[in-house]
């Protein structure tokens, strides 16, 4: 151990000198310049604290008052077929997400857009189960819903890669010639 530390201090080039004159007048000033910070009492912080859990909890009770916006919690036999669908939704963009480019752009944004109508419609019918008489109606409309996603994905997934494709084309059909 004592190799150890032997070998530290030999080894490293510790700063031993003392600090240049007038030194300590000058960080004394900077701590006589400090302003006084003013001390809030925890009192004040401790009812702050309450009041925004209050408000927190009372948020928190009306999320779980607001209309089911899933299919599994419409119909509970349905929430596989639903983490089937959201789990391949979420493949497919990530795979288009490797083709943005400026190139792509517009066209990856507009099938977004059209993702984000979808959307909308999806929560409207969600919303329309607790008022509609003919439930599997509802539950079938969001199903296709989720399939409309998945083709508008696939077609724009297949659009990028055709995209990508001629580049590649030219260059095996000059190597051919």
């Amino acid at each position: 151990m004592d190799d150890k530390l032997n070998d530290f201090f030999l080894n490293n080039d510790l700063d031993l000198h003392e600090p240049h004159s007038g030194h300590f007048d000058r960080f004394q000033r900077k701590l006589e310049q400090r302003p006084e910070s003013s001390k809030l009492s925890w009192s004040w912080l401790s009812i702050a604290a309450s009041v925004i859990l209050i408000i927190g909890f009372y948020l928190g009770s009306l999320g779980n008052r607001e209309l089911p916006n899933s299919l599994a919690t419409i119909a509970p036999n349905m929430a596989e077929t639903e983490t089937f669908f959201v789990s391949t939704i979420r493949h497919e963009l990530k795979e288009i997400e490797k083709h943005r480019s400026l190139d792509t752009e517009t066209l990856i944004e507009n099938a977004l857009d059209k993702l984000e109508d979808l959307e909308d419609e999806f929560n409207r019918f969600t919303k329309e189960f607790a008022k509609h008489e003919n439930k599997r109606f509802v539950v079938q409309n969001l199903i296709n819903n989720y399939q409309r996603r998945l083709l508008i994905l696939e077609n724009l997934l297949a659009q990028l890669e055709e995209l990508e494709l001629p580049n590649n084309t030219k260059i095996t059909a000059y190597e051919i010639i």
